[in-house]
């Protein structure tokens, strides 16, 4: 690809435009503009400008300026500079270079100068009811760029433009503003209309009104146009709108009519309407205009006075655009070349072509060159222009080869002679390819001939001539005559004539028969010889010629006939000479006259033929003399039959060619030729063949002289022709060729293919590749090796040599040249001798192109740094080289380092420069890790110049350690690394914001805002969560956001997310997330916004108006609902309608969709009441819907009556009946019946007669018998008379059969209504008159009976009287019968109620009737349903609506429900009642090990752990107490679901008992629990002492005890055995007593006394608490200790329940026993007894060894640490060292072992995972006895420790928690409540019926906040509650261990999922809460929130009024 890209990059082409300038520039004197032209040809165009006209311009400073780069730069000008000559120019850009010049396209430059302008608006004249144009005038100097871009009226009213043209107000494309059916209301506004500048954008409005001046028509007028043109023209631009209009008025209103012409005729035809071209009153508007739309239009205005009408011619223009082909193309001298203009646009004046910038005379769009010459090669451009633009594009044509024509540089001349010597004609002729020289003589060729004495001799000279001479070797008469020499090549021929007179008798030579072509002119030159000659003539039968017009004869003998005829020329001619002496010669001419042949043409088509493919041509002669030759010829050589090709004769005329298989050898052109007796003809086409390329010259390898000229051919051929290019390897191997450097200054020169290399030298010499490529195939290539004999030369004369120290090292130079080449070597000037010195050794080493010569010096020293000369010579010269040896080391270590400043960032370093090993030091390496990295793997390093020592280290992390130390290096190497200097960092706030911040639509009130964390190297510290900030984006409204907090206790690394919710619907919100560390928050991301979910709109449209316009015609108004309850976009608006009458069923309810706030719904039924809502909809859905409004439509004519019955009743009378029209369309007022005697005249109008419309007949009389009548009747409305019904036709007669004038009818009653159905009859005699009911007969009953008239009449119709009635009469002459339907409707019955499924919240039934054949309507349902212990409530359920579902029910509660159906009539019975109920049972419990997390002083509730049994928790309720109490304390009775709750302000280590209720829809479950506040310290305590269970377990251990105290057998001998123990006991205390030292560590769970501010002892009190109070404040961004999970490592105790009343005694024989889990039988440790000094239970008694004693309680520090002693401790108690590591591995720990002595291996603490937001504890204080709350301040514990305590408190890490920062941690430990069950001798107790469900997964995520509550039991003389008694605690089984992971670790967690944390800020923030219990203090001694913070802020003894102890507050 790189040899291809160099061929094409040096190929030389003309330049072409690659960014032509534009047809039209306008712009404005403030902005000025700069105008592009670029083009790319090779060499690289020049670029200049000119006028149209050609005149090249300059630049004029300030006004134009033409850029070297080809811009043409108009900068901003002021208004008095304008200059038309420069700024209201048409300009042109040209290109040119060595092959040719274009011209780009005209460029129409206008400058717009800023001027003011205003527009106007001028009053219209209209008569009332047209439509009137308000126009808009524009000046003319602006209005190419001013647009019209609205209308206001005087109301205010915006009219814009758009494609909505139904309105009354439309402005139209051109811009005027049409208003539509013009009333006198529109007198009574005015119109402004407003612009647009497109150059300025400046908007402003007209600076008149426009009004209508309406006038009211007087009488009639036709068709009137305000202007008298009645034709125009409009010029738009193609997908553009335009507007024709057709202003006419006239009264009455005139209509419309659209015709367009076919182009170029008369005939038109209507314009056809569609969504794209549309007619507004009489304006034509067309939307995205095509060209086709172009054309004459005709607009034709008619009304009943006249008609008018206008012609538009309308051009729709489309953007010029050409495309030449081939855009270049390379043609062979003597080829034709051809051109084709392609082009598009519309319209089009002007095609025409340049040549290298010249008009040629050409103007089609194909321009071809039948025969290319050397002047033809160029740039060829098309050009298309009209009035307003041009285009153009641009083709290449190249010349092929080499072209040199033949030519002449020596003749023979014209000369007389006498017979009888030599004659020598001379011809040379010279050209490219060499030509040949032909001899003629009188124009038939001659050769050499000895036997006349005449030889032809040709040559080539040395100059590359061909030299031709003619010798007759005895000049005689008979060779004189007119000789001619022809010099031929393939590229041209030329000519030379001389005339050879030899002195003699006339002589004519012989001549041969002539054949001469029909039609043609005949030239024939009498071939004389002698001299001199006086006349020659020609005869023709003895005559002298000429003998007609056609023919002419001259001096010299030459005989003309133009146009032969074959009737009269042919014939024989003589030619005659004579001299003066009388002597004549003669001599015959046949002529005969033939019919030459005519070929018809062909070709093989203008595609480029691929190889493979076949063709084939057919030659027809279709003119031409038989017998006809025809032969196939390709490059002169004539084809014959091959194994690709054959040719076939098809009859005598035709033959064929074809080609199966094309390749390359077949390209070339093809000739058929065609001969006869008359001549012969030949056509030619050319078979273009994809050619790869083919070596005509391959390269060889060549030897040059170096200084010479060098040259190497390289030829090829192939189609398209080859393209030549060398490149040189860049190495010694035949590989990585390079592009040559051509440039003009080179010496480097491709000429035609060969390379030629001037003045050649040796770095020439190398390999060299030839490319030949024409696009097809892969191409060719040859690698060739130039050499070049020179003298010996070295690359490099002068180079510099290091090497190492002491090691070995080699000089090498290499001398390139021709061999022998003598190397010697000189050091310092100074012969080297490799004998001297043994180090030195002297090799040569003979190469392919010269010699390398090395010396090996071994073990260097620094003093051989030194200058080595190396000479070469061989027999060409001598050259040599020289290297300086410089010996090098590395550098020394550099010393000093140390830290001159440092930030949280940045450090800045400074140090000593060492020795730089005899090499300029290259750069420093400041290296640096973290502490706890390794120099091979953390290693981070900056790079120092090494010219500097001072340097700064910059990124680093803050709160970072690291290690610093730096190395020098120079060109040897490296130094050692300096001495090691540790810095910290500081923390900072996060510098970056999170990353990939994304939000999304959940619903209508939820967004889901994800994040990542910001980038690693911006958290600055340990991100500790984000604030999520949140707001409406409201334009105009800058509102602060509102934040939510994502807390966790570790980064991850990981996607966050949050959902906001409670938004509004369909409202953009902008989001920001930040993150933030402990020393604050870092910035904010970028804001992102979006929109909630639309939702459907929650108001219905207002306003809704109904306004009837015709019988079928309703009109719909309404108004959009409020913006702020539409929810989204309004997509439309839905009308809803149908019949009143049958609203209910939605099936009959039709609906259209409008996008406008009004719609007229035609197609309804005539006089038919409607009923409608209208909705609005958006993306969200239907909105609600408008109430119910109803309409009647109006009147109309009514339908003719159903049916006509005419019966005889006499001879002279005929009763007419009808029924009530189907269509009655209004009220029908009356009918007229119609009667008509058919014998007489049609001509004769018919009677009529009117008739009341409650008559349904009609008595016609006095009518004749023997006539025969046709009646019919119509109905009336207000409207008029409907039309006529059937004709009934009947004659008077005597004989009256028995006749039934009422019609069959059903009747639709409802129950308990009279009915009378008809049966009116006639007949003589009286007909009888009979009815039956469903096939009986009829029977008289109280409420059916007969009428006079013989209808039926029934009273209080029930549905038993459904059926036929069917009512028969007859007499003697025949017989009727009329059949009734009687429906009897009532309310519905009730339906069937089938319960199909239910789920948490509905419940889906079906609907069934039992009757399927009762036909009662039901028009709908109601539902009734409640809860089991709610009220009834009711929904409607739809006609037809087969399946219901209740929605939104509560879960899980039984509901009741039934179903009533309705109708018109009334309400039916109501379904037996359904009972059922919702899915979902009460909250399921939870164990204690996954809903308890208990601490010193709080317990943390898991709520989620609660399952919520399939209905969603409400609420819980939470209450405690202690152990001992009954009264239960209320915490909260309305906690909500989800998180942790937290209970606070609980007691260390004591008993408490919790009960939790949940609820849920489906009922509530309690849960009690049991628990252990931790120790202080964190210890835990022994499961305490069972005495009973409620009231029953009490009374059996009294019960026990009294029995044993009654029963003297038992209490004697264990009172006296228990005294001897006592005694025995206190015998040892004494003596152990004496020993004045405790064995070993002593054990004991203790309550250490804290030290407050004072130094004095505590004193303990009984219960092992200090007297004192413990206050606590926690550190700023301290974590407070960890809350545990379910799987706590910390040691926990259950409390041991017994189950059985032997079980609780046996307990209470066997004390408080500890079980030990390594034992599989019997508690093993016994409880230690211990007090608190003097007092009830004495001191601290004596104890075995093996138990921990409590030694009296020494002064303690701070803390409670014991100096000189360790720390209190129970056997196998858990504690925890607070702050320091714990280290204790698996492997060091058996299954369930204790923790033992050794400090710092501790319990492992598992990593809980939190999502959100945490909150920490809040500072709390505890109360003192009697006395007010105290705040206390703690030491610091930055203090000198005793030589015995083992811990430094010297790093703040290292400080026990309670000393960090100068606070005092409270101890934390934690507990489990007693709800083992796998342990002997334990039993699960709940409070629920049921066992517990399995326990919860450990560390559950939950998501949501924790609730912090800070109670605390009622008050009883402001002390706490009594704590267990002391003999109650006893030590804790052995701890569960689990995995390794360090308590204060920073990457571990020793929070649960969710911890009671807050920051300071955090905690200010909650508001305090007073009193829960309502108690009364003082209001004014309150403290406020601020004088809260300001307390808190001080840490400091507050005497304070408003607190009480126990009050719960928030801080």
């Amino acid at each position: 690809h790189l040899l291809i890209l160099s061929v094409v990059c040096q190929d030389l082409s003309g330049p072409v435009f690659i960014q032509e300038p534009p047809n039209n520039v306008d712009f404005s004197n403030s902005t000025g503009t700069e105008i592009v032209c670029q083009a790319r040809g090779s060499p690289f165009p020049k670029i200049s400008w000119t006028k149209s006209d050609g005149t090249p311009i300059g630049t004029i400073p300030g006004l134009r300026q033409v850029m070297e780069n080809g811009n043409l730069i108009l900068p901003p000008f002021r208004a008095t500079d304008y200059k038309q000559e420069v700024h209201a120019q048409t300009y042109r850009c040209q290109s040119e270079n060595e092959l040719g010049k274009i011209i780009s396209r005209d460029v129409h430059v206008r400058a717009v100068v800023g001027q003011q302008y205003n527009t106007y608006c001028s009053p219209e004249e209209i008569i009332r009811g047209n439509d009137a144009l308000v126009k808009c005038s524009i000046p003319s100097f602006v209005v190419d760029f001013v647009d019209v871009s609205a209308w206001v009226d005087s109301e205010g009213a915006a009219y814009l433009p758009g494609h909505n043209f139904d309105g009354k107000y439309v402005v139209l494309p051109s811009g005027e503003l049409q208003i539509r059916n013009v009333t006198n209301e529109d007198g009574f506004k005015t119109y402004k209309c407003r612009t647009k500048h497109r150059l300025t954008g400046v908007s402003k409005l007209s600076a008149t009104a426009g009004r209508l001046v309406i006038t009211d028509p007087v009488g009639l007028s036709g068709p009137k146009f305000p202007s008298v043109s009645e034709i125009s023209s409009m010029r738009s631009k193609s997908h553009s709108s335009l507007s024709l209009n057709c202003p006419a008025q006239a009264h009455p209103l005139p209509a419309f009519r659209w015709y367009k012409f076919k182009e170029g005729t008369a005939v038109k035809s209507p314009v056809r309407l569609d969504d794209r071209i549309k007619q507004v009153g009489g304006t034509l508007i067309i939307l995205e205009a095509k060209v086709e739309d172009s054309g004459k239009y005709l607009c034709m205005v008619n009304n009943s006075v006249g008609g008018e009408s206008v012609e538009t011619v309308l051009t729709v223009t489309a953007p010029l655009s050409v495309e030449v082909e081939p855009k270049q193309q390379v043609v062979d001298y003597g080829r034709s070349a051809t051109f084709k203009c392609n082009y598009k646009g519309n319209p089009i004046k002007d095609v025409y072509w340049l040549k290298d910038g010249q008009k040629m005379d050409h103007s089609e769009d194909i321009l071809r060159i039948e025969s290319v010459k050397k002047e033809d090669r160029g740039m060829y451009q098309c050009f298309v222009r009209n009035e307003h633009e041009s285009a153009q594009a641009t083709g290449e044509l190249k010349l092929g080869g080499r072209f040199d024509p033949p030519e002449f540089t020596k003749t023979f001349q014209t000369r007389v002679l006498k017979a009888g010597p030599s004659v020598q004609m001379p011809c040379i002729a010279k050209g490219d390819p060499t030509p040949t020289v032909t001899w003629y003589l009188y124009d038939m060729e001659i050769e050499s001939d000895l036997s006349a004495g005449v030889t032809i001799g040709s040559f080539e000279t040395a100059g590359g001539e061909v030299a031709s001479y003619l010798n007759i070797t005895q000049a005689r008469t008979k060779h004189g005559g007119l000789y001619k020499c022809v010099a031929t090549s393939k590229v041209g021929s030329v000519s030379h004539v001389g005339m050879l007179n030899v002195k003699g008798a006339p002589y004519v030579r012989h001549m041969e028969d002539m054949k001469v072509v029909a039609g043609k002119t005949m030239t024939v030159t009498c071939p004389v010889a002698g001299y001199p000659i006086s006349s020659i003539v020609w005869e023709r039968e003895g005559r002298q010629l000429p003998i007609n017009d056609r023919q002419r004869v001259f001096p010299n003998g030459t005989l003309i006939i133009e146009d032969v005829q074959r009737s009269e020329d042919a014939a024989s001619y003589t030619c005659v000479a004579k001299n003066e002496e009388g002597y004549s010669a003669r001599s015959d001419l046949e002529v005969s006259v033939m019919e030459p042949p005519e070929i018809l043409p062909f070709s093989f088509g203008e595609r480029i033929v691929n190889t493979g493919e076949l063709r084939q041509l057919l030659c027809t002669v279709i003119k031409g003399d038989e017998p006809l030759k025809i032969s196939w010829s390709m490059k002169g050589d004539n084809l014959g039959p091959g194994p690709d090709l054959t040719t076939s004769q098809l009859g005598s005329r035709t033959s064929m060619l074809m080609i199966s298989s094309i390749n390359y050898r077949h390209s070339g052109t093809y000739t058929c030729i065609v001969s006869n007796a008359a001549g012969s003809t030949q056509h030619s086409t050319e078979l273009r063949v994809n050619v790869p390329p083919r070596w005509t010259v391959e390269p060889t390898d060549k030897q040059f002289a170096q200084g010479s000229d060098a040259k190497v051919d390289c030829k090829a051929d192939g189609f398209p022709k080859p393209q030549i290019s060398w490149k040189k390897a860049a190495g010694s191997q035949p590989s990585n060729y390079r592009d040559l450097d051509t440039q003009i200054n080179s010496n480097v020169k491709i000429v035609e293919g060969a390379l030629v290399l001037k003045n050649i030298q040796k770095g020439s010499e190398g390999y060299y590749l030839c490319k030949a490529t024409n696009g097809i195939g892969r191409g060719l290539s040859a690698v060739i090796y130039i050499s070049v004999q020179a003298p010996p030369s070295f690359e490099i004369k002068n180079r510099t040599q290091t090497a190492l120290k002491g090691e070995s090292t080699v000089l090498q130079c290499e001398a390139k040249g021709e061999k022998p080449i003598g190397i010697l070597w000189n050091i310092n000037n100074k012969r080297l001798d490799g004998n001297r010195d043994p180090r030195y050794t002297v090799r040569e080493e003979i190469l392919s192109d010269g010699v390398l010569s090395t010396i090996s010096v071994r073990r260097t020293e620094r003093t051989d740094t030194a200058t080595f000369t190396c000479v070469a010579t061989n027999a060409f010269g001598s050259d040599n080289t020289s290297i300086n040896l410089i010996i090098q080391e590395v550098p020394e270590t550099p010393s000093e380092l140390k830290v001159l400043d440092k930030s949280g960032r940045n450090v800045k370093l400074s140090w000593q420069a060492p020795y730089n090993g005899n090499s300029n030091l290259t750069r420093y390496l400041i290296e640096y890790k973290p502490i706890k990295g390794t120099w091979q793997n953390d290693i981070d390093r900056v790079l120092v110049g090494g010219d500097q020592t001072i340097a700064g280290v910059f990124s680093l992390r803050p709160a970072t350690s690291y290690h610093f130390r730096i190395v020098a290096q120079n060109a040897i190497g490296s130094s050692g690394p300096s001495d090691t200097i540790t810095v910290e960092t500081s923390e900072e706030a996060p510098s970056g914001p999170p990353v990939d911040v994304r939000l999304s639509a959940v619903d209508q009130h939820t967004l889901l805002v994800s994040w990542k964390p910001p980038l690693k190297e911006h958290w600055n510290g340990d991100i500790l969560g984000y604030y999520v900030g949140y707001k409406k984006n409201t334009v105009g409204v800058d509102k602060p956001y509102m934040f939510e907090t994502v807390e966790f206790i570790k980064e991850r690394g990981t996607e966050h997310s949050l959902q906001i919710s409670n938004l509004v619907v369909f409202t953009k919100y902008a989001i920001v997330v930040q993150a933030f560390n402990k020393i604050g928050q870092g910035p904010m991301s970028e804001e992102v916004v979006e929109y909630t979910a639309e939702g459907a709109p929650s108001q219905p449209p207002e306003q809704v108006g109904l306004t009837t316009l015709s019988s079928q015609t309703i009109q719909v108004e309404w108004k959009a609902p409020p913006e702020d309850t539409a929810n989204g976009n309004i997509k439309g608006y839905k009308i809803v309608y149908g019949p009143s009458k049958l609203w209910y069923d939605v099936s009959t309810h039709d609906t259209k969709i409008s996008a406008d706030t009004a719609i007229e719904i035609h197609g309804l039924k005539k006089y038919t009441n409607y009923s409608m809502q209208v909705l609005a909809f958006t993306n969200g859905g239907d909105g609600v819907r408008s109430p119910v409004m109803t309409a009647t439509t109006e009147e109309d004519i009514p339908g003719p009556p159903q049916s006509v019955k005419a019966l005889a009743m006499t001879e002279e009378s005929i009763l007419v009946s009808w029924q009530y029209p189907e269509e009655p369309n209004g009220r029908i007022l009356e009918y007229t019946v119609y009667i008509r005697e058919i014998d007489r005249s049609r001509d004769i109008a018919p009677k009529s007669y009117k008739v009341n419309a409650v008559q349904m007949s009609y008595h016609v009389d006095k009518l004749n018998e023997n006539s025969r009548y046709e009646f019919w009747v119509t109905a009336h409305t207000s409207i008029g008379e409907g039309t006529p019904s059937t004709k009934a036709t009947i004659s008077p007669s005597s004989r009256i059969p028995a006749k039934i004038a009422s019609f069959d009818e059903t009747f639709t009653v409802p129950a308990n209504k009279d009915i009378k159905m008809p049966c009116i009859a006639v007949g003589s005699p009286a007909p009888d008159t009979e009815w039956k009911i469903n096939e009986k007969s009829f029977v008289k009953t109280d409420r059916m009976r007969l009428l006079p008239d013989g209808s039926l009449h029934i009273t209080n119709v029930t549905k038993e009287d459904m059926g036929k009635y069917k009512c028969m009469v007859n007499n003697k002459f025949g017989q009727d019968m009329i059949t009734h339907n009687l429906i009897v409707n009532g309310p519905p019955e009730p339906p069937m109620v089938i319960l199909t499924s239910q789920t948490t919240d509905t419940i889906t039934f079906k609907l069934k009737h039992e009757d399927k054949d009762d036909q009662t309507p039901v028009h709908g349902y109601t539902v009734h349903y409640k809860p089991e212990f709610g009220d009834w409530e009711e929904e409607e359920i739809g006609f037809g609506t087969d399946e219901f579902t209740l929605q939104n029910l509560w879960c899980g509660q039984r509901y009741q429900l039934y179903v009533v159906a309705y109708n018109s009539i009334g309400i039916g019975e109501r379904s037996p009642v359904v009972n059922t109920r919702t899915k979902g049972v009460e909250p399921t419990v939870p164990d204690a090990r996954s809903f308890l997390e208990v601490s010193a002083g709080s317990v943390t509730l898991s709520l989620n752990a609660w399952q919520d049994g399939g209905c969603p928790m409400i609420y819980f309720m939470v209450e405690y107490k202690p152990r001992a109490q009954r009264d239960w304390t209320l915490v909260s009775n309305n906690v909500k679901p989800g998180g942790n709750f937290v209970v606070l302000d609980l007691n260390p280590a004591t008993w408490y008992n919790l009960k939790v209720t949940a609820h849920n829809n489906a009922g509530f479950s309690i849960a009690e629990y049991e628990f252990a506040t931790l120790t202080p310290t964190g210890g835990t305590l022994a499961p305490a002492r069972e005495l009973g269970e409620g009231e029953e377990i009490n009374n059996y251990a009294k019960a026990s005890i009294m029995y044993f105290l009654t029963n003297l057998n038992l209490v004697v001998p264990v009172v006296s055995a228990l005294t001897v123990i006592v005694i025995a006991i206190i015998v040892i205390c004494v003596l152990r007593g004496r020993q004045n030292s405790i064995s070993k560590e002593e054990y004991a769970q203790f309550y250490g006394a804290m030290n407050t501010m004072n130094g004095r002892m505590v004193t303990m009190r009984k219960d092992g608490l200090p007297y004192e109070d413990m206050g606590y404040v926690p550190p700023p961004n301290r974590k407070l200790p960890p809350v545990p999970g379910a799987n706590s490592n910390y040691n926990t105790i259950d409390r041991i329940k017994k189950g059985k009343m032997n079980e609780v005694y046996a307990a209470a024989k066997s004390g408080y026993a500890t079980w030990d889990m390594r034992k599989s039988q019997g508690p093993t440790y016994d409880e230690i007894p211990y007090g608190d000094g003097p007092g009830p239970r004495g001191p601290i008694p004596d104890v075995p060894q093996h138990y921990s004693q409590v030694p009296p309680v020494p002064q303690r520090q701070a803390g409670g640490s014991i100096p000189g002693q360790e720390e209190d401790i129970s056997p196998y108690a858990t504690f925890h060292l607070l702050g320091m590591r714990e280290e204790a591995k698996q492997a060091m720990m058996n299954g369930h072992q204790t923790m033992p002595p050794t400090p710092g291996n501790g319990p492992m603490t598992p990593q809980h995972t939190r999502q959100n937001a945490q909150t920490m504890n809040p500072r709390r204080s505890m109360p003192n006895q009697g006395q007010p709350m105290q705040v206390y301040d703690a030491p610091n514990c930055d203090y000198e420790p005793p030589k015995n305590f083992q811990q430094n408190f010297g790093n703040p890490y290292d400080c026990p928690e309670g000393f960090y920062n100068g606070s005092i941690m409270s101890s934390v430990g934690y507990s489990q409540v007693a709800d083992y069950s796998g342990m002997p001798g334990q039993k699960m107790t709940q409070s629920m019926h049921g066992q517990f469900p399995p326990p919860a997964q450990p560390h559950a995520e939950f998501s949501t906040d924790t609730v912090i509550y800070k109670g605390g039991p009622p008050t009883m003389n402001n002390l706490r509650g009594p704590l267990p008694p002391g003999e109650e605690e006893f030590p804790p089984p052995p701890p569960i261990r689990s995995a390794d992971t360090s308590l204060n670790d920073s990457n571990s967690t020793t929070q649960s999922n969710v911890t009671s944390e807050c920051s300071e800020a955090e905690c200010d923030r909650e508001p305090l809460v007073k009193d829960s219990r309502g108690s009364s203090v003082d209001p004014s001694k309150e403290l406020t929130t601020e004088e809260m913070r300001k307390l808190i802020e001080r840490n400091e003894i507050v005497q304070t009024n408003g607190l009480k102890p126990y009050n719960t507050v928030n801080v």
